[in-house]
């Protein structure tokens, strides 16, 4: 039951809404992709948050005064920096979630991003993501990330 409040919370907070919305609405499509993302990240799934981005070496990353590029070497980071020894992945919610299309193939989405951790640590920050669409589906191809 308390999975169940937690999804219709998420979806809430994501302002997602079945009612008059077209399944292939773009906007939708790409809410969901960030939405199976924050699940993924929360049953430590890495791989499974991963597959919301492009699989590919031109994925690019920018964090702070760094640019990374390539799928597998952020699936590397991300498995060093939340999975290795002496550290978790904390509990991930994304909010203010603003998409905006640049085209039939394109969008940008703006928002925010907060990590609650076992040792009541908050983690947060703000990010902008690119996502083209693919035949598989939308996908994050540059992701920049700012947080404290």
């Amino acid at each position: 039951m308390r999975d169940l409040f937690l999804f219709l919370g998420v979806i809430a907070a994501l302002g997602i809404s079945s009612s008059g919305q077209d399944a292939n609405d773009p906007v939708l499509a790409i809410r969901k992709v960030i939405e199976e993302q924050q699940s993924a990240w929360n049953r430590s799934d890495l791989e499974g948050f991963m597959s919301g981005y492009w699989k590919s070496p031109e994925l690019t990353f920018f964090s702070g005064a760094r640019e990374s590029k390539g799928w597998q070497a952020a699936l590397e980071r991300y498995k060093k920096a939340y999975q290795g020894s002496g550290h978790e992945m904390g509990r991930l919610e994304f909010a203010n979630l603003r998409v905006e299309m640049l085209g039939p193939d394109a969008a940008f989405v703006r928002g925010e991003f907060h990590l609650t951790m076992s040792d009541g640590k908050k983690p947060q920050g703000l990010f902008t993501l690119i996502f083209r669409k693919f035949p598989e589906g939308w996908k994050v191809v540059h992701d920049h990330s700012a947080g404290e």
